[in-house]
Parts: structure tokens; C-alpha cells; sequence
């Protein structure tokens, strides 16, 4: 018998499939959560900085705007496999090893720092001048401008965008399985395309689609909470 089908013979029985997931889902919101901390803490304040770097920003400097903004496109557009296998070497030199969770979140988050950090720029692009305007009349450094005004008035949209960004994280995590990063990505990958266990790949479906699906409804209803013109509505 060949090495397939002797793995493919091998299938995890239904009662069992719980306490193989689990432990993989407990990984997985491990995983995306450091990284999301890191891409909130780091991205916020770096999608500010390229937004008022800018020309139109509280200060636009051209020499430092263009290469900052060329580096988060490099890392925006790079596909993640391609991204996570480039950087290895220097994962390895952070982490001390290219498997598993820790070796995983360094190419999510300098994936999800790029992605978010855009997301930032744009949400602050729509914050009408009047505001600024206003800010800057009453005497606002450019540092109280940014997180009493900028900030705070496209707070919906910066939500909005994380939650896009949780969601796109988790998709990272389950292709981060590849490199043994463990979570739901490596169960489906050792069991569902190794072992072509069917059974096992379609609970990691389900869960993946179910998760997916809270933090949208999560988001989408922060984003409401957020937003006076939305509440407005609801409330008439």
C-alpha cells in the first residue's frame, strides 16, 4: 500500500473531531490576536503619520511620505505565502525558529501593519477639513489634532477596517498552516489535504465560516454604535 492511500485510510472518527478542533481554534484566536494587537498599536498611529506626511497633512514632508508609502505598498501587495517564505530568514532571526505560532505572527503582522495602515490613511482622507479646521483654531498641537480630531471622527471606519483586517487574518493564519504555525490552518492541512479526511475538513470549514461570521456581526455592530449619523437612523 502506498504512503496516500495508507493516509488516506486513516480518518479521524466524528466523536473525536471536537478535541482535535479545539485545541486548533484556541491556537488560531491565540495566533490572530497577538497579531492584531501589534497591527492596532503599530498601524494606527503609522497610518497617521503617512496620512499628515502627505501632501494636504497637519505637516507634508514629499522625502519622507514617498519612500514610507512605497514600503507599505511592497508589503500590502506581496501575496502572504510569497511574503511568509521570503522572510523567513529574518523570522528566524526574531523568533529564533520558522515553525510554529511565534514564526507565524511575524509575517502576519508585518502583512496585517501594511494592510491596516492603509486602511488608517483612507479612513483619515475622509475627515472633513472643517474639523481640522476647528481643531487648529482652538489652539491644538498637531499631536492633539490627530487623536482628538483625526482619530476620533474616523473612528467608525478604522473599526470598520479592522474588522476587514481581523477577518483577512485569520485567512493568514490557515495558510501560515503550511508551516507547521499549528491552529485550524494545520489541522486542515495534516488532516484534510495530507489524510483527504473529509469529515475533519469540513468541521474546520464550519468553524472557520461560523468565527468569520461573529466577528463581522461584532464589527458591524461596534461600527453602529460608533456612528451618530447610523444610531440617528435607527433610533427615527
Amino acid at each position: 500500500m502506498s504512503t496516500t492511500s495508507h493516509l488516506a485510510a486513516i480518518t479521524v472518527p466524528v466523536d473525536e473531531i471536537p478535541d482535535l478542533l479545539l485545541p486548533a481554534f484556541v491556537d488560531t484566536v491565540l495566533m490572530v490576536s497577538i497579531v492584531m494587537v501589534i497591527v492596532l498599536v503599530v498601524g494606527v498611529p503609522l497610518g497617521a503619520l503617512v496620512h499628515n506626511l502627505a501632501p494636504g497633512g497637519l505637516f507634508p514632508n514629499r522625502a519622507l511620505h514617498t519612500p514610507l508609502s512605497w514600503i507599505i505598498s511592497i508589503g500590502r501587495s506581496l501575496p502572504f505565502l510569497v511574503l511568509m517564505t521570503a522572510i523567513i530568514p529574518f523570522t528566524r532571526l526574531v523568533t529564533g525558529t520558522n515553525i510554529g505560532i511565534a514564526a507565524a505572527v511575524v509575517p502576519m503582522s508585518i502583512a496585517g501593519i501594511a494592510f491596516f495602515t492603509r486602511i488608517v490613511e483612507n479612513s483619515l482622507r475622509s475627515v472633513p477639513a472643517s474639523t481640522i479646521d476647528v481643531a487648529r483654531a482652538s489652539g491644538g498641537s498637531n499631536a492633539q489634532i490627530i487623536w482628538k480630531a483625526q482619530v476620533p471622527e474616523a473612528l467608525p471606519s478604522i473599526v470598520g477596517g479592522l474588522t476587514i483586517n481581523t477577518i483577512a487574518m485569520i485567512e493568514y493564519s490557515t495558510i501560515a498552516g503550511t508551516i507547521g504555525a499549528g491552529g485550524l490552518g494545520y489541522v486542515a492541512v495534516t488532516y484534510g489535504y495530507q489524510r483527504f479526511d473529509q469529515g475533519v475538513m469540513i468541521a474546520t470549514i464550519i468553524v472557520l465560516v461560523i468565527t468569520v461570521a461573529l466577528i463581522q456581526l461584532a464589527g458591524d455592530a461596534l461600527v453602529r454604535s460608533l456612528n451618530p449619523v447610523t444610531n440617528k437612523r435607527v433610533n427615527h
